[in-house]
């Protein structure tokens, strides 16, 4: 008995040692929703565990402003919208796109058709509710490439700063709304106005779309390679969780439940949620479109007398992370 338990002490010596987990802080850009399933379905599902990865999900709001959390190093990775990350980079926050899970746009107008609009060129002579802080200018352009001015009078439109609710649309304060196809839009819905009395434009369709949720780094800590092996392994597991989210998406809503702790998320509303976000993340394998960066870009710069950019970026993405993700 003493001479096995005395191989054994041994053997257990001569093991590798067990490694710890490495740590990495995802900031969301809002609250917890369905918007963000393919990171909750990665949790759940143990894709980071796999990856040898400890992830920890901080929610956003209204409150949080995910370019500062990591700057302060409150996270080490964040979740934002190209326009508003290249806002930041211009105005000296250093951060970086290492990858890119929304291949298309959810952002769109509904109308209400009793207003008469039918097209584009019938937003003459309207008011339009429309989301700033950075989102605006998809619509600036939008309305600089139709000629339609956004001063107001007969022959422009009447520009209403629109909360992040959809109230100007269910009081008739507006023609059209800002509205994401996965969330707003649902919430007219469900206010009681039929799809078939609402008309909806998306910017997508309307070549003025922006690059939506992407994975942003600060710049010096990619110069690290513990850093980068760190982003390597947390993209592949993130985007393994958002094909199996595609392809599982009422289940995926329900991890998103399992870790709201708010209790503000509805099934019902998450499920939904879940499916038209899965739309938007198909045909994506994190790396991210050129193309698409580069018309995000041209669009920002062409916002009149107050482009949220100036000039165009240099170094505000990365292919380093999906190319080695991908492998």
């Amino acid at each position: 008995m003493k001479k096995i338990l005395a191989v054994s002490v041994v053997a257990a010596l001569l093991a590798p040692a067990a490694h710890a987990a490495d740590d990495v802080t995802l900031q969301l850009k809002w609250v917890t929703q369905a918007q963000f399933g393919g990171y909750y379905a990665a949790l759940e599902n143990g894709f980071y565990e796999e990856e040898g990865l400890n992830v920890t999900i901080k929610p956003g709001g209204p409150d949080v402003a995910p370019v500062q959390v990591l700057m302060g190093g409150g996270a080490d990775v964040m979740v934002d919208w190209l326009p508003s990350a290249l806002a930041a980079r211009e105005q000296g926050a250093p951060v970086v796109n290492i990858a890119q899970p929304f291949k298309s746009s959810g952002m769109m107008l509904t109308c209400l058709k009793e207003t008469g609009i039918t097209s584009p060129a019938d937003f003459k002579g309207k008011t339009l509710g429309v989301w700033f802080f950075g989102n605006e200018y998809p619509f600036l352009s939008w309305m600089s490439t139709l000629g339609i001015p956004t001063t107001g009078g007969a022959d422009g439109v009447e520009v209403l700063k629109q909360g992040f609710n959809v109230d100007p649309l269910l009081q008739k304060q507006a023609a059209c709304i800002s509205t994401m196809t996965y969330n707003e839009y649902w919430q007219v819905i469900d206010a009681g106005i039929a799809e078939a009395d609402l008309v909806t434009f998306k910017y997508e369709d309307q070549g003025v779309a922006t690059l939506e949720d992407g994975l942003y780094v600060l710049e010096a800590n990619l110069a690290d390679p513990a850093f980068e092996d760190k982003m390597v392994r947390f993209v592949r597991a993130s985007m393994k969780g958002w094909k199996w989210a595609e392809e599982n998406s009422d289940a995926a809503a329900m991890m998103v439940l399992d870790n709201d702790e708010t209790g503000a998320q509805t099934e019902s509303h998450q499920k939904r949620m879940m499916a038209e976000v899965a739309k938007l993340t198909a045909g994506s394998n994190g790396a991210l479109d050129i193309a698409a960066y580069d018309r995000t870009v041209a669009t920002l710069l062409a916002g009149g007398s107050d482009p949220v950019i100036s000039k165009t970026p240099e170094g505000a993405y990365t292919t380093a992370i999906t190319d080695k993700a991908l492998k």
